[in-house]
């Protein structure tokens, strides 16, 4: 019985060490999403999904569909800003 449930644990483990290794999929709060930012290096961002409804992120997700289409190999979505462009952006946003 103690082999029964060791073999078990081993299993559950190692799928858990997989899920982990996944890129960030675990630490985007319920109401969010990653977002990568920058010219050269990539940032990561989490940001709520209300800027999804305003405005001025629609436009910045305009751009960056014109730029880099729909395949987002780093597993969110890469937008065509400058780091300080969008820091500047998400203050507003948060203000609204």
């Amino acid at each position: 019985m103690g082999l029964m449930r060791l073999s078990s644990l081993i299993s559950i483990l190692k799928c858990f060490s997989r899920f982990c290794s996944r890129k960030h999929h675990w630490d985007v709060p319920k109401g969010h999403l990653a977002v990568y930012v920058g010219e050269e290096q990539k940032r990561r961002f989490v940001i709520p999904i209300s800027y999804l409804e305003q405005p001025l992120f629609q436009n910045l997700l305009s751009q960056s569909e014109e730029e880099f289409g729909f395949d987002h190999p780093m597993g969110g979505i890469t937008l065509s800003c400058q780091e300080d462009l969008f820091n500047q952006l998400t203050t507003i946003l948060h203000s609204l």
